[in-house]
């Protein structure tokens, strides 16, 4: 599929040129061809431009063995030529078509259904608040047509508010932010990002989970400068992403997903080097890298003395994070921190950062649910770039959660009893994991109790043999599946 659309295009009007070449020129000098039908044929382009080429050629060719001049415009009014109905065509044909031309190309470049009328209110219409801008702004395309939930409709709400304030207090505010990459040779776009809007105050960690492509490093990477949004806009201390950067640099920390280091420079000297682009200097920058060295752990042993490359994986990571964090920057952003860290290591990173947090906005994205559970005080889950619930962990989980987890493994010729035994604690038992021998199913706590489910397998494990199993509340991990999943099976339906 490849060059497909160029190559119809070219096909067309190369057919249809050569077409009214051969067409246009028999029936005019063959003079039994009406009139009318000639005048239908101009109405496709390539018809109108050869007769109007043709009509200046006559004129030209009689100029030139006369030695009058060619076409004037007082020959328009000559009806045996055709000039007047060919320029009346082109030009309507114009007005008409460039219109339509440019809604295709606008909405095909972003895969909007929208009407002609919608988007042109769209580019003329008025910036609702101080702080609004339109940059490139594109409706979102999807078909997917969900209930949107109230939690997400409550925090648009709030950044509609927040951008009515010129001093919100909220460090992050985020209207209505997508990203699409445009698809190239035939590929359809992706689409990143959809309609963000979030509003995060100083002393809050958000935590951003989602499944691989779910579009949460697509969102910093528009947050910190490294890629533009489509449409929308962000604000970082009431400066706007999309002019304001450079202030925006001054009070943000940033650890990204893979460390971006020098391998020749010791962990100090990173951190000397960010402090002084923070403006620190002196005493002031000494204490600040030996503070953000022993947050981290990276005082024993000599460690900050020693050149990067001798680091092991999990000191540079470490180290990023303490990049992110010196020269007070109110707004950090961490793209999954602890990846690569031993428990210890890891527990000691938690410390820093909710001690950290005190004064600063934090986003952060993660894979792991017990770091989201200490660290945040709100989480939302993304897939497909789109926001499916945004609250604090146990708002989540008492929302979606309401159930045990039942969890049992057996060896494979056993897998039916298990099954049974579920769906006789409760006939509409939903089997939410199933692989070699272990399956989980969930269990509504309104109709099933404890002491129930305890007898039931104790009876099992006297007929088959029963090698593990437990009973849980709902975890961080069960809502994240949930809405993972619910999300995934709604937009396939779609």
């Amino acid at each position: 599929l490849i060059f497909v659309v160029p190559a119809i295009a070219y096909l067309y009007i190369f057919g249809s040129g050569l077409m009214a070449g051969s067409l246009i020129r028999n029936f005019l000098e063959g003079g039994k061809f009406p009139r009318h039908w000639i005048t239908v044929l101009e109405i496709i382009p390539a018809f109108s431009l050869y007769r109007g080429l043709y009509e200046l050629s006559q004129y030209a060719i009689r100029a030139s063995e006369t030695g009058n001049p060619g076409i004037q415009w007082s020959d328009l009014n000559d009806h045996t030529n055709g000039m007047r109905d060919v320029m009346i065509i082109i030009i309507v044909e114009w007005l008409v078509l460039l219109p339509v031309a440019y809604y295709f190309d606008y909405a095909a470049s972003v895969g909007n259904s929208s009407g002609l009328l919608s988007i042109i209110k769209r580019l003329l219409r008025k910036n609702p608040t101080w702080r609004r801008i339109a940059v490139n702004e594109v409706a979102d395309n999807d078909v997917h047509v969900e209930m949107e939930k109230l939690d997400i409709i409550k925090e648009r709400e709030t950044v509609d508010q927040v951008l009515q304030q010129r001093n919100s207090g909220y460090a992050v505010v985020c209207d209505d932010l997508k990203k699409v990459y445009h698809g190239k040779d035939g590929n359809p776009d992706k689409y990143a990002v959809r309609g963000l809007s979030l509003a995060l105050p100083y002393g809050e960690c958000l935590g951003i989970l989602g499944p691989n492509g779910a579009g949460k490093s697509s969102f910093i990477s528009m947050m910190i400068g490294f890629s533009k949004p489509t449409s929308g806009n962000a604000f970082v201390q009431d400066f706007s992403i999309h002019t304001d950067m450079e202030n925006i640099y001054n009070s943000m920390g940033v650890c990204p997903q893979n460390d971006m280091l020098w391998e020749m420079l010791t962990g100090r000297e990173h951190l000397q080097f960010y402090g002084r682009l923070k403006s620190l200097s002196g005493s002031a920058l000494d204490l600040a890298v030996e503070e953000s060295l022993r947050s981290v752990n990276l005082l024993l042993g000599g460690a900050a003395d020693k050149q990067v490359r001798k680091y092991s994986g999990g000191m540079k990571r470490r180290l990023s994070i303490a990049i992110s964090l010196i020269g007070d920057a109110k707004v950090v952003y961490m793209d999954e921190p602890s990846t690569g860290l031993d428990p210890a290591s890891r527990k000691s990173l938690w410390t820093a950062v909710k001690q950290a947090k005190q004064d600063r906005a934090i986003i952060l994205t993660t894979h792991s649910m017990e770091e989201a559970e200490v660290l945040c005080d709100r989480l939302c889950i993304m897939v497909d770039g789109r926001l499916q619930c945004i609250g604090r962990p146990k708002e989540l989980i008492a929302r979606y959660g309401g159930y045990y987890v039942l969890t049992m493994t057996t060896s494979s010729e056993f897998e039916r009893e298990v099954e049974d035994l579920a769906l006789k604690l409760l006939p509409n038992a939903r089997k939410v994991y199933h692989l070699s021998g272990t399956q989980k199913y969930e269990l509504s706590k309104q109709q099933v109790r404890i002491a129930d489910v305890f007898m039931a397998v104790e009876n099992l494990k006297r007929r088959v043999e029963v090698q593990a199993w437990g009973l849980a509340d709902t975890t961080m991990e069960d809502v994240f599946v949930k809405v993972a999943t619910g999300a995934q099976s709604s937009d396939e339906l779609s």
